[in-house]
């Protein structure tokens, strides 16, 4: 597992306090995740929380789980990841901000039936100040088969605005002391993967 050595990132560099020397910059930085307070449970690798099941209402004509579905519960999975990370709907609404979604990719893998319990693991690809990049994988929770995978993009928004804006300082915080860990994590081969004909292995 990779050491997250703790400097200060330049995204949290260019929002440091006001007044605050260089050379302090480091112990603000400090204080800032300190605050988070993230238990040494959140830090985890990947992100391996949501649960569901398949149900009846989302299967169509072919007895499996529609293609429309799988981005639906993906969805669900992002909510759970936001709020892993502090952007969950308090904060939202106390900040007066929301997220976007800029790009999705989803790979369909395996087909799924009615009834089939789904866990997901979510893998934090690389962010900066108004972006956050990250896969899912929904994976059958008893035979433990990858069905599908679903790339994003999600930007951070002002609700006022209506425009990109920038994460709290301990929404940058959390990410870069969750980055070193999940970038330790084996590659998936799904990630940047572009549609065609003669794109890349999926499995």
């Amino acid at each position: 597992m990779a050491m997250f050595e703790w400097a200060l990132p330049e995204s949290l560099a260019r929002i440091a306090r006001p007044g605050c020397a260089a050379g302090s910059s480091r112990d603000w930085y400090a204080a800032v995740v300190s605050s988070t307070n993230l238990p040494q449970a959140a830090l985890q690798a990947p992100f391996d929380e949501y649960r569901d099941v398949v149900r009846p209402e989302w299967i169509d004509e072919n007895r499996h789980l529609n293609m429309g579905y799988y981005v639906v519960v993906f969805d669900f999975a992002t909510d759970a990841w936001l709020d892993h990370i502090g952007l969950g709907g308090d904060h939202k609404l106390a900040q007066g901000v929301t997220t976007f979604t800029l790009e999705a990719h989803v790979n369909y893998l395996r087909e799924l039936r009615e009834g089939d319990p789904l866990h997901f693991r979510t893998q934090l690809l690389a962010f900066d100040e108004k972006r956050i990049h990250y896969i899912h994988q929904m994976i059958h929770a008893e035979d433990g088969f990858v069905a599908a995978t679903n790339e994003l993009m999600s930007l951070h928004v002002s609700r006022a605005t209506r425009r990109a804006a920038p994460m709290a300082a301990e929404i940058l915080a959390r990410l870069e002391a969750l980055q070193p860990l999940h970038a330790a994590l084996p590659a998936l081969s799904q990630v940047g993967r572009r549609i065609g004909l003669d794109a890349k292995p999926r499995a």
